[in-house]
């Protein structure tokens, strides 16, 4: 450890532990919930969204990787499984032959309208309403100062 990153006081020990906690289980309950309730992961759960979401139910590969916050290596081989469920396809772009774009198919919408209302039961359960308006107001100007820092200057 260098003189220049101190150690945390007990005080920031102490908040860092609670949400180091809750950094693996929010997702294990996110998880836990989707693979019980619709067969996906939550991996899979953010594809799909992403892609339901995406103007057309489609998107470049590479452009769906960073929103599900995964890398391309991982993204290939979760919408090759997508795809064997014929929830995904994937096709050259048609605007740069060089870019692969995924596309939600009918049968994925059908998946994704129904495993949502369980998924956002448990956000709101876990996430939303424990908190205040004040509170989640205040987590999303925390959210930002964190993702600023992660980004970089």
């Amino acid at each position: 450890m260098s003189d220049e990153s101190p150690w945390l006081s007990p005080a920031e020990l102490a908040v860092w532990l609670k949400f180091s906690h809750l950094l693996v289980r929010v997702p294990q309950e996110l998880d836990a919930q989707l693979r019980r309730d619709a067969g996906l992961n939550w991996y899979e759960y953010l594809a799909l969204a992403g892609l339901s979401e995406s103007p057309g139910r489609t998107a470049r590969m590479s452009d769906l990787a960073v929103l599900t916050n995964g890398s391309l290596s991982r993204l290939s081989h979760v919408v090759k499984r997508l795809e064997d469920h014929g929830w995904v396809t994937r096709a050259p772009s048609p605007d740069d032959g060089r870019y692969t774009n995924a596309s939600l198919t009918d049968a994925g919408w059908e998946k994704i309208q129904e495993a949502a209302p369980e998924h956002v039961a448990t956000v709101r359960r876990f996430f939303v309403d424990p908190l205040t308006s004040d509170q989640l107001a205040d987590l999303d100007h925390c959210c930002e100062a964190m993702q600023k820092a992660l980004d970089g200057p």
